[in-house]
């Protein structure tokens, strides 16, 4: 039997639920890696024009796509043209994909939490112990299962009393936590020579890698291209300013993204000694570079324990939006309940993320492509079925329904300031950046060329 469709009860629960979806380990976890590997300053440069010209249109045209038809992604595209149904159903598959894995390290942040809270700050400094960590086979799994059953709760909740009540409180805890740890990085002897690395655009390291890398961590960090932001644009109410709300989730998901560089960069800095090669540890910087940066800082535990707790709240708001797209998905198909299909979402979630789990331990040697599950299923769906399903919206939106359909939508609560801009970057720029990307992210990943 299917229920009423819920909805966020004002602009600002629907603002603080999408920011909580776009905010989460893009930002806190990918960004700080990103923008050290490639230049510092003039990758921020070159992530903030991307993100109000090429994000916010996708944004847009998302979220109006979701509000037009008041349905999750496969209803969305089906009703808008029939034979265009199958972006909705590839854009469903990645949230599917996601979210297991996502939720196997929203487990390592938890146990990183756990050890900073009671008293392991050393430890957890140790050379190996990440890696002791993720490849046992037991404790990493509970903590998955804490992780997810936590997100399964709030998203059994409902929209108004489980991810919107959740967001108004987790959002500014997450923004005020971001704030005092990366002024306090920054007011460490030797942090200033970070802050300039990180604040001032080098023109000599730009390249089109630069902006290939920019437009890749776009996606992630902005929760494009899974049918997130059409889920959460067919809870919004028809007066809420759609633009409006789209700029806000920006400078929301832009300024996290911004403080969690300048938390990690400048720390990284202190504690080699301005040694540039220290950034270079990828995605590892968070949960073995920095518990490093913590243990010998003045008061390192205590500020690490601040920062895990954030990343854990980033987390969990990005993991709630992920399971609560397959959710809405299920009932609009199934036509059950939200309490069946949270079962069953967290059934699904349960046989991905324990493969996803010990793929980084015990099941290391079983390989997909040569990447192990947790690897595969992050080069799958980040590297090949999101820019697929952003570069198929493109084309839907720009040639198909024609931009005029999202325009008159999102003119029906405001005027639209920005449309020559959505129209032009949907129809003619994002495309063909999408392409790129998708290209240069395959060749990335399988070894053919380096971005």
């Amino acid at each position: 039997m299917s229920e009423k469709r819920s909805s966020f009860t004002g602009k600002v629960g629907f603002v603080m639920a999408a920011a909580g979806s776009a905010v989460g380990l893009g930002n806190i976890w990918r960004f700080p890696y990103l923008a050290a590997k490639y230049g510092g300053g003039i990758f921020l440069l070159v992530y903030i024009i991307i993100a109000v010209t090429f994000g916010y249109a996708l944004m847009s045209a998302e979220i109006a796509i979701g509000r037009k038809t008041s349905l999750s992604a496969i209803g969305a595209f089906r009703q808008l043209d029939k034979r265009f149904g199958f972006i909705g159903y590839l854009a469903s598959v990645v949230p599917i994909i996601i979210l297991p894995y996502y939720s196997v390290i929203g487990g390592w942040v938890g146990k990183y939490v756990a050890a900073f809270c009671t008293g392991q700050a050393h430890a957890a400094a140790s050379d190996g112990y990440f890696t002791a960590f993720t490849s046992a086979p037991v404790e990493p799994l509970i903590w998955f299962c804490v992780f997810i059953g936590i997100t399964a709760v709030i998203v059994l909740l409902g929209v108004d009393k489980g991810i919107e009540k959740v967001s108004k409180i987790m959002m500014p805890i997450l923004v005020a936590l971001t704030l005092f740890v990366a002024i306090y990085t920054a007011c460490m002897p030797g942090a200033w020579e970070g802050v300039l690395y990180y604040i001032t655009p080098d023109f000599n390291k730009f390249s089109a890698t630069t902006v290939l890398a920019a437009m890749g961590q776009l996606f992630y960090s902005m929760s494009l291209a899974m049918g997130i932001m059409i889920t959460y644009g067919s809870y919004m109410k028809k007066d809420v300013d759609l633009e409006s709300a789209v700029s806000q989730i920006e400078i929301f998901d832009t300024g996290i993204a911004f403080l969690a560089g300048l938390m990690v960069i400048p720390s990284v800095f202190v504690f080699s000694g301005g040694n540039e090669e220290a950034l270079g540890q990828g995605p590892g910087l968070m949960f073995v570079t920095l518990p490093k940066v913590f243990d010998n800082m003045t008061g390192g535990s205590f500020i690490g324990a601040a920062f895990f707790i954030l990343v854990l709240f980033a987390a969990l708001t990005s993991s709630i939006s992920l399971m609560e797209t397959i959710v809405s998905i299920f009932q609009d198909k199934l036509h059950v309940g939200r309490k069946m299909s949270c079962l069953i979402v967290l059934g699904i979630c349960l046989l991905l993320g324990v493969p996803s789990s010990l793929g980084k331990g015990i099941w290391n040697d079983i390989t997909i492509f040569g990447m192990d599950f947790f690897d595969f299923c992050d080069f799958i769906s980040n590297s090949v079925i999101m820019p697929i399903v952003a570069f198929l919206t493109c084309i839907f939106v720009g040639y198909i329904i024609k931009p005029q359909a999202l325009v008159e939508e999102i003119e029906g609560s405001s005027a639209f300031r920005r449309k020559k801009l959505f129209i032009v970057v949907i129809k003619y720029i994002a495309p063909v950046c999408i392409v790129l990307i998708l290209i240069s992210s395959i060749l990335d990943t399988l070894g053919i060329v380096t971005i």
